[in-house]
Formats: structure tokens, sequence, C-alpha cells
């Protein structure tokens, strides 16, 4: 596990190697990130700027999704894995939306969670980036970086993760190191064959370490 001094040194490297890391699904309010991020599950957020390039132009509000049939909407989706059922809770979402919020996405992480298709990091995503409150959505990137780096454990959940990393990063920073932890997992310290070899951080990085010593046995 990294200590006070070490997280501070993987912070700011991180955030000099992406220092304009953001939110990479294209949306223009609240709404659209809510449906982006839901689309988002178990797929790239590349194919979902391409499917909501032409989605957004189609559907403006929920009453909209609710204005065509579910077989319309499944088939306006379906390059997206899992678009049967992301379909259905777009739906089901937009009717919520409707009927308890007057059509307006609500602010709160405890209203979003509650919302279907919409999980614990999905809510995290909405909070930080559409209404700017401080949170750390630990996707498959984040929980990938802050194990090999020994943020936390190998053997935690995504929510220990979550609550290990809230508890060891300054708060006014939780938003930005989310991005910044995002953007060196998905283009640096990547699943398979990550840049172990050119990575600033590997002086503190007992996985890297390992695998450069593998490679030099090989």
């Amino acid at each position: 596990m990294l200590n006070k001094q070490q997280i501070r040194f993987c912070l700011d490297t991180m955030g000099e190697m992406f220092p304009d890391a953001e939110c990479e699904l294209v949306h223009e309010n609240p709404f659209e990130l809510v449906i982006a991020v839901l689309l988002s599950a178990q797929c790239t957020d590349n194919l979902v700027n391409k499917v909501t390039k032409d989605l957004f132009k189609k559907y403006k509000t929920p009453e909209d999704y609710l204005g065509v049939t579910l077989e319309e909407l499944q088939n306006d989706i379906r390059s997206i894995g899992l678009f049967r059922n992301k379909a259905k809770n777009i739906r089901k979402l937009c009717q919520i939306l409707i009927d308890q919020y007057d059509g307006e996405v609500p602010r709160e992480h405890e209203q979003l969670v509650e919302l279907p298709g919409v999980g614990r990091k999905t809510a995290n995503v909405v909070v930080s980036v559409a209404f700017g409150t401080p949170a750390i959505a630990v996707d498959t990137h984040v929980e990938r970086v802050s194990k090999r780096l020994g943020f936390c454990r190998w053997k935690d959940s995504v929510l220990e993760v979550e609550k290990t990393l809230m508890r060891k990063v300054p708060k006014e920073e939780w938003s930005r190191t989310h991005h910044r932890m995002i953007f060196f997992g998905r283009y640096h310290c990547k699943a398979q064959n990550p840049q172990c070899d050119i990575c600033p951080l590997l002086e503190v990085c007992r996985e890297g370490q390992k695998r450069m010593r593998k490679r030099e046995k090989a």
C-alpha cells in the first residue's frame, strides 16, 4: 500500500500526464449525460458517442423517449451491448423523471441511484460532471489503476475502492482524480500491455516492477 507521500506523487504525476482529462461522453445537459452513462455500461465511450450523435437529435426530453415504441428505441441503440435491457431502463427512468421530478434530473446522489439503470458509479458521474459535486466514480479503469498502484488492496470490492480513494484523496480533488485515473488507465496503464517501461510511476508501482522483472527474465 502506498504511503501519503507516494499517493501525492501519483496524483501529481497523473495530473501532469493528463491535465485536461474530462468526461469523454458527449452531452449538452444532465439528462443527456444520464442517458449516455447508462448506455456506456459494458461499452466503450467511443461507441456510445457514435450512437448518441443521432439519438440526441431525435430524443430531446423524457417525453420523447416515451413517445415511441420500445421496439423503435431498441432499434435506435441496437449497436450497443445489452440494448434491449437498456432501452427498457431508459423508458422507466424517463417515466420516473416525469412523474417525480418534473422531467428534470435530480441533483442528489440518493435520488439518482433509485432510477432504473443508474447504479452508484453512474450517479457519481452525474453529480460530479453535471452538478459539480465532488465524487469518485470507480469504473474498470479506476479500479485497475488503484489496485495496481497500491492505493488499495487487490481483494477490495468496488465500493471499498471508492471509500479508500475518498479517504486518501483530498475531497476537492475527487472529481479530477476520477477523470485522470480513467485517462491513465485507458491510455497508459491499460488492462492488456500496460506501458510499464515508460511509466513515470514505476518507481512506486510494485505491480509494474513485477512485470518489468518478468520481462527481463523472459
